[in-house]
């Protein structure tokens, strides 16, 4: 099978302007907090290049109410997701079965080194809005290992990023043409990888962090869990960055997830692949102590730990917990992750029940539901749905996952809520979600939300942000960005 070059990989359906055009000192001084109402990034030539422009007001979408006069603020809530934090470094990691094609197209991004300052910038984005309360809504990092998560918790509390050292295929050494090379392939970026690799400063949330537990939290590749193959592997000195020889994608593979970009397809066949490659060609690199991977139960108590006060938690070995943001609003948090394996969400037998103790105890809150992969595709999900469904005070229920923008309305006896998804970190458009519940006049309830775009001082994250918008397997072939109303809109509910 013929791989994409790196000019078909970054370029491919895009008009690009000139061989060598550096894509960052197109739209560099660009100012702003990330508000996309304020301005955001577009391709107003259809160049390929992402300049400044106007911002996008808010929608109104009245599926489930019309429009009333808002009265007060009931609370400000910030969702990032889907950040990705990943050593691309790390010979854990299979970069090679990017070459397959769908599903494995998020196994390499040409972007993949930035992704700490990419959250970074988000970080800034969100304390900038002064969020009550931020929640990380899961995979936060890639691939379960402790290094991404120290720098990933450092980006969301503040303090110093060490991204560490690059040694992964996309060096100008590699002569391999299916990865970019920033220093030589366009849009060249000359010393990117060093510059990637600088510790940087990161101010923090300003907030609370309120995590959700994601499958590549406590999956290798968000598919299967830490073992003592993949432990030797990710601490080791040999990475695979070429396809074995005679590895080939079975036909009919489907992904575990309906919708979702981010991992290998099922934890049998990565077992097979992982197989093979130990036996192909091995690139010698850097052995790191600091790449062990994580059990599940560590992860949960490191997130649980920097999550703050005030929370009502229903296991420690799990994130299901809700808290209350002021008088009037409780988010209610479900951890969906399979410890056994897949990317998939899988609802236990007990979170029906905690899930209906914890609305009826919200009182005259109005309830946000917060997961990591939808509830509509998960495995047990309509249970939870239907728990929802009845209740008369819920308002949304809020997702990552699919790294795609997305609002859809669900009419229920009870009033009806809002199915949001947010976009991630790593794909284009590379944004986080502001949310404001707003008490409309009548005792109605709505919801103001808009997307934030990154804005890590410098070059680092404009130049992620366009090499993601270049990649032919990315969120922008895939309409990650989603239409208007599923970015900035109000969401009205009666």
């Amino acid at each position: 099978m013929r791989g994409l070059t790196r000019r078909e990989a970054l370029l491919a359906g895009v008009v690009f302007v000139a061989a060598g055009c550096d894509g960052g000192r197109a739209v560099r001084g660009a100012a702003g907090l990330g508000s996309t109402l304020v301005g955001t990034w577009r391709d107003p030539d259809g160049s390929g290049v992402l300049r400044r422009g106007p911002g996008e007001p808010l929608l109104a979408r009245t599926e489930l109410g019309a429009p009333r006069r808002a009265h007060r603020v009931l609370a400000t809530l910030a969702h990032l997701t889907d950040a990705h934090v990943l050593d691309a470094s790390s010979p854990a990691r299979v970069p090679f079965l990017d070459r397959l094609g769908p599903p494995f197209q998020s196994t390499f991004r040409p972007q993949e080194a930035l992704t700490a300052q990419v959250l970074a910038g988000a970080v800034r984005s969100v304390r900038a809005l002064g969020a009550q309360a931020v929640i990380q809504g899961g995979d936060l990092i890639d691939n379960a290992q402790n290094n991404e998560l120290l720098r990933a918790l450092a980006a969301l509390r503040g303090g110093r990023v060490d991204p560490g050292r690059y040694f992964g295929p996309q060096l100008p050494g590699d002569a391999d043409p299916f990865y970019y090379r920033p220093d030589l392939d366009a849009p060249r970026h000359p010393g990117l990888l060093r510059a990637a690799a600088r510790p940087f400063a990161s101010a923090g949330t300003g907030a609370p962090v309120r995590p959700v537990l994601g499958d590549h939290d406590i999956l290798v590749a968000g598919e299967i869990p830490p073992d003592a193959t993949t432990e030797a592997l990710a601490v080791g000195d040999r990475a695979v960055w070429e396809l074995p020889p005679g590895l080939t994608m079975p036909p009919g593979v489907q992904l575990t997830a309906r919708g979702s970009p981010d991992g290998p397809p099922s934890p049998g066949l990565i077992d097979r692949f992982l197989a093979q490659a130990l036996a192909g060609p091995k690139v010698a690199v850097p052995a790191d102590p600091g790449r062990r991977e994580l059990p599940a139960g560590e992860v949960v108590a490191r997130l649980r730990a920097g999550a703050g006060r005030g929370l009502v938690t229903a296991a420690p070995d799990t994130l299901d917990y809700a808290f209350d943001v002021g008088a009037r609003v409780r988010v209610i948090v479900l951890d969906l992750a399979r410890r056994a394996g897949g990317s998939g969400g899988l609802v236990r037998p007990s979170q029906p029940g905690w899930l209906a103790s914890q609305l009826a105890g919200s009182g005259e809150r109005w309830v946000l539901a917060v997961s990591h992969q939808p509830l509509e595709s998960s495995l047990g999900g309509e249970q939870l749905l239907a728990q929802l469904d009845r209740h008369p005070r819920v308002v949304a229920a809020l997702c990552g996952h699919t790294h795609h923008n997305r609002i859809a309305a669900r009419p229920t006896p009870a009033g009806g809520y809002w199915l949001i998804q947010t976009a991630s970190l790593i794909d284009y458009p590379q944004q986080a979600r502001a949310l404001r519940v707003i008490e409309t006049a009548g005792g109605g309830v709505a919801l103001q939300t808009w997307m934030l775009d990154h804005v890590l001082p410098g070059e680092l994250g404009t130049i992620s942000r366009q090499l993601a918008y270049l990649d032919a397997q990315g969120g922008r072939p895939g309409g990650f960005a989603g239409a208007h109303g599923d970015r900035n809109a109000v969401l009205y509910r009666s």
